[in-house]
């Protein structure tokens, strides 16, 4: 399994890194699952808060993947969800495999037309913009929505929540177990 997480200008630190790290941690107990990063052009990028990183790949060079994760922040609100070659990408992809969003990566999501006719969620001070989407059926006061393919998170560390459940969903309760364990992260598997 290959899981790209799609980075930006201005993208949220936790919101790409958090789930970056529970993908990084998964990949050394499952040599199937990789991660990486991915961007518009490469370039090296600035985060909200002044982190500096060097995407693994760009559009044109990202291998295929078989989940891609769109994070938020100000850059999502501001920037990627009004940039159409960002739009595109998370179109071809979510076209026919799955996709998530942490925070207001949710906005980018209905940017594009996914979350249409589908129940979603982002950050609780980012409801009222989701809502601004007509189409989608916003759910507040949950951590993460799985429906058709498509995941949403709330803020921030939600999305470390959500990469448990994808891994948890993907690959068992005793490999979500056992990342949260070497993460030191309080997590419990959810009632099915």
């Amino acid at each position: 399994m290959q899981v790209g997480i799609l980075v930006f200008r201005d993208v949220e630190e936790l919101d790409f890194v958090g789930p970056l790290e529970v993908f990084g941690i998964t990949s050394r107990l499952d040599e199937s699952l990789t991660v990486l990063t991915v961007s518009k052009d490469g370039q090296t990028l600035k985060a909200r808060y002044g982190l500096k990183f060097q995407p693994d790949y760009n559009f044109s060079n990202c291998p295929p993947l078989d989940l891609l994760i769109v994070p938020g922040g100000k850059g999502a609100r501001e920037h990627a969800r009004h940039d159409k070659e960002i739009l595109n990408f998370v179109m071809t992809h979510a076209s026919d495999r799955p996709i998530a969003s942490v925070c207001t990566g949710a906005l980018v999501l209905a940017e594009a037309g996914i979350l249409n006719g589908k129940r979603a969620t982002t950050h609780h001070s980012s409801i009222e913009d989701l809502r601004q989407y007509a189409n989608v059926r916003v759910v507040e006061n949950t951590r993460f929505v799985f429906e058709e393919g498509v995941a949403t998170s709330a803020g921030i560390s939600a999305g470390i929540d959500l990469a448990l459940e994808l891994v948890r969903r993907h690959l068992g309760d005793k490999v979500a177990a056992q990342v949260a364990d070497i993460m030191e992260y309080d997590y419990s598997i959810p009632e099915n």
